[in-house]
């Protein structure tokens, strides 16, 4: 009997240390307090001109009614736009490529719900958007351009195009969790 309950309990703390060695691996890889958690960024439209409500002016202001062929908008020009669909995670929202006035270009990310999940990714990419779990691992498969980490799971946000990025070489944009290679909602980019 002596024998058996030194096996039982060389046993348990075996396994009690197997326990503690995977939960330590296990808890920085997966991260799941963030399917509680999120972050919300709200990033004003870049390049838009403020409009100001107050003037020390008594002439009221004049409205050009066409533009001169040789200036550039006053704002942003919407060059190609998406509306994201759920894959691996519920995702909502809606993103654009904009030029600004300066020839700078961004993506927008306007109303983005998603979970919050380790090592999120904005990416271009040149991947159809398949609906369903057949379309959460295609975007790694070709080309693509990771614009920066995910700034927040929840609102409004920027991304710089670099100068070098040929839009024609890509067709839509992943929120990709780089970790788990899964995205986790994409959208298919169409001219505006």
């Amino acid at each position: 009997m002596p024998k058996l309950r030194s096996r039982w309990r060389a046993a348990l703390v075996a396994a009690a240390a197997v326990a503690v060695v995977v939960t330590a691996v296990a808890l920085p890889l997966f991260q799941p307090w963030r399917l509680f958690t999120d972050k919300v960024v709200d990033e004003a439209l870049p390049g838009a001109v403020p409009i100001s409500t107050q003037s020390s002016s008594t002439t009221p202001p004049t409205v050009s009614e066409k533009p001169s062929a040789t200036t550039r908008p006053a704002g942003p020009e919407v060059l190609l736009t998406g509306k994201l669909i759920t894959h691996e995670h519920d995702t909502e929202g809606t993103v654009a490529v904009l030029r600004l006035p300066d020839g700078s270009r961004v993506l927008r990310l306007e109303n983005l719900a998603t979970s919050d999940g380790p090592d999120l990714k904005v990416w271009l990419s040149d991947a159809a958007v398949v609906p369903g779990r057949k379309g959460w691992h295609v975007f790694d498969d070709g080309e693509y351009r990771n614009l920066g980490s995910l700034k927040g799971n929840h609102g409004n946000q920027n991304y710089v195009i670099p100068k070098d990025v040929e839009l024609t070489d890509f067709r839509s944009v992943a929120i990709w969790c780089d970790r788990f290679n899964v995205s986790f909602g994409a959208a298919e980019l169409r001219s505006a």
